[in-house]
């Protein structure tokens, strides 16, 4: 009897083994399909999240300052700008005389020709409502971008424009919108080609051309950089510097310190009261 009675509990003993080692079995399958389950859920998670960063990028890029808020128009292509130096397309037919016609012409069929000699000195002559700014031009690296203000210039095209936006969070003063004294002026019917390279960095008294969010899409807009938050705009690129301001630096701050924000507008706003560009003079050296 003592022998059947050990074996019984032998017996006993490896049925509850085996049923915990199968209960055991159970619990490690369940741990890991809790432990896939979550993995799954956390990976889902970060692609959420992923997705949502990506919209929101889309959505501050277009609050920021970007392509399309140093602008010409406010919309546009959003592909990359060339990273090589491209060359610059001229247009055809006359040169402008050297007096200003009677009347502004606004009006453009396509670029100007090339009507400056890259080899001399240039300055543009700002004369505004709360005083003048002189720029000197670059004609060395920007000789196209810079005919094409000189002749925009000699046709009165900027005459008795406004300084149409300030925006602080970026230190620029923006102008040069004839037809509706705001960044969505159609333009001199034309646009023109971005040039130089895309490895840029913007100072003090730059004067730089605006455009919209494509390459290749500046007309006539043009900004100021008044302070050191337009190197926010470093790495957008193709806004292509073409002078530098040598006296007037103070002129360009005094509009930026008259800002008012517009609540309505992701641009910044305008000065308070209105700022004029009476004249555009281009002095030949």
């Amino acid at each position: 009897m003592g022998t059947e009675k050990r074996q019984r509990q032998k017996e006993g003993r490896q049925a509850r083994l085996a049923a915990e080692q199968t209960n055991q079995r159970r619990r490690q399958r369940r741990r890991r399909l809790v432990s896939a389950v979550a993995v799954s859920l956390v990976v889902f998670a970060v692609l959420v999240l992923i997705s949502q960063a990506g919209t929101d990028d889309q959505a501050e890029t277009a609050a920021e300052p970007t392509p399309s808020s140093v602008a010409e128009p406010a919309a546009g292509s959003t592909t990359a700008a060339p990273a090589t130096p491209a060359a610059f397309t001229y247009g055809t037919g006359e040169c402008p005389p050297p007096e200003k016609p009677a009347e502004p012409v606004l009006e453009f069929d396509g670029p100007p020709p090339l009507c400056i000699d890259p080899a001399r000195d240039y300055t543009a002559v700002f004369t505004t409502s709360v005083g003048e700014i002189r720029v000197d031009f670059d004609t060395e690296t920007t000789p196209g971008t810079t005919n094409n203000f000189v002749v925009l210039a000699r046709n009165g095209y900027y005459d008795g424009t406004l300084i149409h936006r300030t925006d602080p969070s970026i230190d620029i003063i923006q102008g040069g919108s004839p037809h509706t004294q705001s960044a969505s002026d159609p333009g001199p019917g034309y646009t023109i080609t971005d040039e130089g390279t895309t490895d840029r960095t913007y100072e003090v008294g730059d004067l730089v051309m605006a455009r919209s969010r494509g390459p290749n899409s500046a007309g006539a807009q043009f900004f100021f950089v008044a302070g050191p938050a337009a190197s926010a705009l470093d790495a957008q690129g193709t806004y292509v510097t073409f002078g530098q301001v040598t006296e007037g630096l103070d002129v360009v701050q005094r509009i930026l310190a008259m800002h008012k924000a517009d609540p309505n507008s992701q641009l910044g706003g305008a000065p308070d009261p209105p700022v004029t560009v009476e004249s555009v003079e281009i002095v030949e050296q």
